[in-house]
């Protein structure tokens, strides 16, 4: 007996609904990392890569990492569910929660607590070394360049230094300062001598010197902030209902016991400039918020 002339469309239909049912389950188990483009591409691309994989072996899920172009494409991507895990800076990091209720600060690297920033100058500019904060205001009428307007270390704290010493934005040169979009940028900016000063993460600084990134002859610190608490790992809300029962407890202990002693994540930890990650709680980012409520960099 004949099948019906509409038996093998239907069919056919089912087969591609099946399909796509099952390409998108694949999709929503993949977990998707990102974090801020606080440095160049390649060495971002590198690290997160090699994060991904550690993760995914440990974890026993794919992981993805998906690069973001600024720091405010980071918290849209948190707060529209494009990404599950996300390494944001301090202010960063408190934008993207109060977005998304429910989301946990689940680790931040053994540096964090007590991060700082250093201020830099170009040798040529007349900036001497400060022997305390007021002395910012040597600053008054140069060249000066943040980082990212988003950044904590490269641009919030130092200004919130900055006008703690009485230095306000518009008493730079040009009557505003620059951003150089990521701490590798000011460095380079201020060593090539297109800014007389700027300010940026001191772990960068020190990861810079060690790959002598820098030339002493032509730029030097001046001066570093007071600790305050910075980067860290957010996770959604959901990641328990998406990947099982347990699984976000599952990935804080598998970040927190990355190890020195396995050559792949002892890579992963020097890329990071860290020895470890540690327990984190949004408690410590009350500071961050507060001043990036003063400073309108939050609402």
């Amino acid at each position: 007996m004949p099948s019906r002339p509409g038996g093998a469309l239907v069919r056919t239909a089912l087969i591609c609904l099946i399909g796509l049912l099952s390409c998108t389950n694949q999709t929503e188990k993949t977990l998707r990392i990102g974090a801020i483009p606080d440095q160049n591409p390649e060495r971002l691309n590198r690290l997160y890569g090699l994060l991904s994989s550690e993760l995914s072996k440990e974890l026993n899920v794919p992981v993805r990492y998906k690069a973001v172009t600024n720091y405010p494409a980071a918290v849209s991507a948190f707060r529209t569910d494009s990404l599950d895990l996300v390494w944001f800076g301090g202010l960063t990091g408190v934008q993207a929660r109060l977005q998304k209720p429910g989301a946990e600060v689940i680790a931040q690297r053994d540096i964090d607590a007590k991060f700082t920033s250093v201020f830099i100058a170009n040798t040529k500019s007349g900036i001497k070394p400060l022997k305390s904060q007021s002395g910012l205001q040597q600053l008054n009428g140069k060249r000066f360049t943040f980082g990212s307007e988003s950044s904590t270390s490269g641009r919030l704290m130092p200004q919130h230094f900055l006008q703690q010493a009485g230095v306000q934005m518009n008493d730079f040169s040009g009557g505003k300062p620059g951003f150089s979009g990521s701490h590798d940028a000011t460095i380079a900016l201020v060593q090539s001598g297109s800014f007389d000063a700027g300010a940026l993460n001191e772990s960068v600084w020190e990861s810079a010197q060690k790959n002598g990134r820098i030339d002493p002859a032509k730029v030097k610190v001046i001066w570093r902030t007071p600790p305050y608490a910075d980067y860290h790992w957010l996770a959604q809300p959901n990641l328990d209902k998406k990947f099982g029962d347990g699984f976000t407890e599952k990935l804080k202990s598998t970040l927190t016991g990355l190890k020195k002693s396995s050559k792949s994540q002892e890579k992963i930890l020097e890329l990071l400039g860290a020895s470890s990650f540690v327990d984190a709680d949004q408690n410590q980012y009350i500071t961050i918020e507060k001043i990036g409520r003063q400073l309108g960099k939050i609402q």
